[in-house]
């Protein structure tokens, strides 16, 4: 090692000006090595804390480890090899802190200590000297300053002696703090250097011992349990490539569709619509009232659940119930300037909530949902199956009008043929009747009245220029004969399709044909809604009366109903035809179309034991032959149809069964 430089105590008494300047150059040197110390000791103590900090992390990490198992993931199964794995690696971890622990003491002794030790025991002992020693040396100036100041003529011998006995003192004192000063200038060119290699080699000593533990310990324990640890994630990562590849593909084929399935409307002109749904869901924008006339409209997810209607804002856990669609009807509306709207209308009449659906196809299917699922199909056992069967009367409606009138020929040979066995007790050959065209039946183009907005006569007045009625549909007396002055009245519930011109009444091929085209625009033009009403047969008038009210809606003279029929194969199904005379002197012929919750053959029955009653009120005799060929009831009513519930009605007594009082 070389020679160090230092100060010479020989000197130091007689403090030359070269031996200052020499001290000046320890000085410099004592000052930078203070201030290198202080940065070095703070990057040691970073060190330490980052330690410390390591000791505690994987404390943290060794108990977040064990968490994992007591976490509740939605998507957790298959996650036990996974716990399996980081209950391990929580062991490990453990371990791993107490070796961290271990360096982090080992560090405080033989690192940081050694340097705060030099700083504050070796430094700080070179600055209180240097302190020390110039104020010894202030001393002697001030003393040295006041003994050349001592008078030449009259010198005082006292005086002379106190001032060289303070002179001397003052010297004294300045080269003994000299000599300490120097002595630990020169001791301190030695002490820095083992003062900046000791704790180093404690660094070192430390790294060395931790590395050697981990290394006994991980080569022990951790090669077998890290290679298996190693395939298994080889193993994920393979499949998590093929998976990604197979989403790439599914992505590339999702994205190669046709751009008009983010077009909301691109089919408007001929969409493609299932009218055999029971179950739709989807986004809807819901109409809300925020005052008198003012709205706001809501965008939120739809979806049926049985017979409800579920609503979930985005967002929501849980979707709510908003509509209860059990026997509910369902139309759409025009709204504001809003397209594609619909309305739902509670049982009892009131209007529900009024729905927009983002296209026409949208508009359809959900209008033809909410159809099905009010009829409560969802209840059978194949809803799938009766929806289609209910819904083939649309399917018929645009099939052409000769297969529809084969089927009807059809049936009515098997009934001449029925009739012809029971007069004549042999069959008797006979040929098809022609079946007239569509256009000889009804005209083509003939508007469809669907709903009983005002009573059928003034219907017809105000198409024909006649004479108006009361327009809240009360019935005058002289016009309608009170029901106890006749000898029938029967009462069915039924429910208005619709009424519109025919050019015949000759045939009840034409009451098929209305009906086929009513049930036709009903289903095209997605009504629903239908008025139900109580009709009232009598041997004078037919009446339909509001069931609410008991107002009468509308009243035909029994005599001017000149065809009626049920459906051949809904049985539920029945028409009639009305001839009344216009202003102009000829006659018009409407057509009404109803649905009943009995046998339509039931109501043609008692309309047509109407029309016989009528025919026979002039001759006495064959009145009360045909009375007495009706069976009497205990009460003494005349029993018309077998007095039995009817199908699927749930109605009072007064609905099973065709009465009449004499």
């Amino acid at each position: 090692m070389p020679a160090v430089d230092k100060l010479l105590l020989e000197e130091a008494l007689q403090d030359s000006p070269q031996t200052r300047s020499l001290l000046s150059v320890f000085e410099e040197d004592a000052g930078t090595l203070t201030d290198y110390t202080n940065q070095l000791l703070q990057a040691m103590q970073r060190v330490y804390g980052a330690q410390n900090e390591m000791c505690l992390a994987t404390q943290q990490l060794s108990k977040q480890l064990l968490a994992y198992e007591k976490q509740n993931f939605a998507l957790g199964k298959g996650d036990e090899e996974v716990i399996s794995t980081l209950h391990y690696f929580s062991k490990v971890v453990d371990e791993l802190n107490i070796l961290h622990t271990e360096l982090a003491k080992q560090l405080a002794d033989t690192m940081v200590l050694p340097i705060i030790q030099f700083r504050e025991k070796d430094l700080t002992e070179v600055s209180t000297l240097k302190d020390l020693f110039g104020l010894a040396s202030n001393e002697h100036d001030l003393s040295m300053a006041k003994y050349s100041r001592l008078p030449k003529k009259k010198e005082n011998e006292k005086v002379k002696t106190e001032v060289g006995k303070e002179v001397a003192a003052a010297r004294r004192k300045q080269h003994l703090s000299s000599l300490q000063y120097y002595c630990a200038l020169n001791a301190l060119q030695y002490r820095k250097r083992v003062a900046m290699m000791e704790p180093m080699i404690g660094f070192a000593q430390g790294q060395i011992n931790f590395f050697k533990k981990g290394a006994e310990m991980f080569s022990k324990h951790m090669d077998s349990f890290l290679s298996s640890v190693a395939d298994m994630i080889q193993s994920i990562q393979g499949e998590l490539e093929a998976e990604a590849e197979k989403m790439q593909v599914s992505q590339q084929e999702l994205l190669s569709v046709d751009e008009s399935v983010y077009t909301p409307d691109f089919d408007v002109a001929a969409p493609q619509i299932n009218r055999n749904l029971i179950q739709k869901a989807g986004y809807l924008n819901l109409r809300n009232k925020t005052g008198l006339v003012t709205t706001t409209w809501e965008r939120l997810y739809f979806f049926t659940q049985g017979g409800n209607l579920m609503c979930q804002p985005r967002g929501a856990v849980a979707g709510g119930l908003i509509q209860d669609l059990d026997n509910c009807s369902v139309m759409a509306v025009d709204c504001e300037d809003r397209r594609y709207c619909f309305q739902i209308t509670t049982p009892n009449g009131k209007s529900g909530i009024i729905l927009q659906a983002e296209s026409r196809k949208e508009n359809d299917e959900w209008i033809c949902a909410i159809n099905n699922i009010s009829r409560q199909i969802y209840l059978t056992d194949n809803p799938e199956a009766v929806a289609i069967k209910l819904n083939q009367t649309a399917l018929q409606a645009v099939t052409p009008i000769t297969s529809f009138g084969k089927k009807q020929e059809s049936l009515c040979l098997s009934q001449n043929l029925k009739n012809s066995e029971v007069e004549n007790d042999e069959t008797v050959p006979t040929t098809a009747a022609s079946v007239p065209e569509a256009e000889q039946l009804i005209a083509p183009g003939t508007p469809i009245q669907f709903d009983i907005v005002l009573p059928a006569t003034e219907f017809l007045d105000q198409n024909r220029g006649g004479r108006r009625i009361n327009p809240f549909g009360e019935t005058e007396d002289e016009s309608f004969p009170e029901a106890e002055d006749s000898l029938l009245q029967q009462m069915f519930i039924v429910r208005f399709l619709g009424s519109m011109a025919v050019k015949t009444d000759s045939t009840t091929e034409v009451i098929y044909e209305a009906m086929r085209q009513v049930l036709a625009a009903r289903a095209i033009h997605n009504i629903f809604r239908m008025t139900e009403s109580h009709l009232v047969v009598t041997s004078q008038t037919l009446r339909l009366i509001d069931p609410q009210t008991q107002v009468s809606r509308a009243n035909f003279e029994l005599t001017s109903v000149t065809q009626f029929a049920a459906h051949q194969e809904n049985k539920r199904l029945v028409g009639f035809i009305i001839r009344d005379p216009e202003s102009t002197g000829e006659e018009s012929l409407s057509t009404y179309i109803f649905e009943s919750n009995s046998e339509g053959e039931k109501i043609c029955y008692a309309i047509n034991l109407g029309k016989e009653i009528i025919e026979v009120q002039k001759d006495p005799e064959a009145l009360a032959q045909l009375m007495l060929s009706i069976p009497l009831t205990n009460d003494g009513k005349y029993v018309l149809l077998n007095d039995q519930p009817d199908d699927n009605d749930g109605s009072p007594s007064e609905n099973r069964g065709a009465e009449s009082e004499a």
